[in-house]
């Protein structure tokens, strides 16, 4: 797949972009290399260094504002294989929007993205660079809320398995989704503060970049509806996310001693059955030596020794039953 797409909104359609300089376009780049970074940058009259921002994995969430462009630096949540399972994960997306152009950058494809690509979104327009921010930061937002969902319908799944489970497999299934919700947590938190910071620049004008970044952000009253929209969807994966991290940390304390009392009853059942199983086997023994006893001349000393055994063992066994121990 293309890692350098560009797009631009023709009535209410989405098409392919063949000039990057022409004004309203959308640029996505995914995992560039430096030469189309540096392509973009030079048709764009963009910063690289802003371009380059969300490539690397331990960037944190931030809004830099130089000149006459912006970098909006967000983590978005994606899912991933590793060793046959499916985990949860974020990575930064960087967002710059310039006068004439918005570009983002993401190391890996988004979801988030993808539903922007396939047109199917309405009021969507490349043009309209404030509202198209805020789409993404809404979707961003509800994106998180629904692995959220998707995590906690998994450890409800997990642990119903649990209950007669004596293995370490259905923990580890549970430590990777705290994990997942541990990376959501940290980084809606981070996203929070962004959206807390553009929301004084552009909406209170109190940030000290609010000149800047109003003058790039034109911001209208639908668009301050919407920006509040994200902030309070963000709030609220957070939330999420904190109760779920909870629930699962408790869940996994809990289950811990569940997987060892399954195993110490199995434990019980195995050396009560061995229990009953001895005596027959000592009857026999003794019956065994090879010296003069009782019945050594009877036909009927194997029947007896025989159901001496079998009244021995039900009544070992009915004995464990009643201290509950079988």
């Amino acid at each position: 797949m293309q890692v350098l797409r560009a797009y631009k909104s023709e009535g209410d359609s989405l098409v392919v972009a063949e000039d990057l300089r022409e004004k309203g376009v959308w640029i996505n780049l995914v995992n560039p290399t430096d030469a189309e970074i540096a392509r973009v940058a030079e048709q764009t009259n963009l910063m690289p260094d802003m371009l380059r921002a969300a490539l690397d994995e331990e960037e944190r969430s931030r809004i830099e504002v130089e000149e006459d462009q912006i970098l909006i630096l967000i983590n978005v949540p994606i899912e991933c294989q590793t060793d046959n399972r499916l985990i949860y994960d974020t990575v930064p997306m960087g967002i710059v929007v310039s006068d004439r152009t918005i570009v983002t950058v993401c190391l890996q494809e988004s979801a988030i993205l993808n539903e922007f690509e396939s047109g199917r979104l309405r009021s969507f327009f490349t043009f309209k660079k404030t509202r198209f921010l805020l789409q993404v930061l809404f979707k961003t937002a509800t994106q998180y809320l629904r692995y959220l969902r998707d995590i906690d319908r998994r450890s409800t799944q997990v642990e119903s398995e649990l209950h007669k489970s004596m293995r370490n497999e259905e923990l580890i299934r549970l430590l990777n989704l705290e994990k997942s919700l541990v990376y959501f947590t940290t980084s809606l938190r981070a996203n929070q503060i962004v959206l807390d910071k553009l929301f004084r620049s552009v909406v209170v004008k109190a940030d000290p970049d609010a000149q800047a970044a109003s003058r790039i952000l034109t911001m209208y009253d639908e668009d301050q509806d919407l920006l509040e929209d994200v902030i309070v969807e963000n709030k609220q994966a957070i939330e999420m996310g904190e109760i779920y991290s909870n629930i699962l940390s408790g869940m996994m304390d809990a289950f811990a001693s569940v997987i060892s009392n399954n195993l110490n009853i199995v434990m019980k059942f195995l050396t009560s059955v061995t229990i009953i199983l001895a005596v027959p086997t000592m009857v026999a023994s003794f019956f065994g030596m090879n010296v003069a006893l009782p019945l050594s001349g009877s036909p009927l000393a194997f029947l007896f020794i025989v159901m001496v055994s079998a009244v021995l063992s039900v009544s070992g066994a009915i004995i464990l039953r009643r201290m509950k121990m079988l």
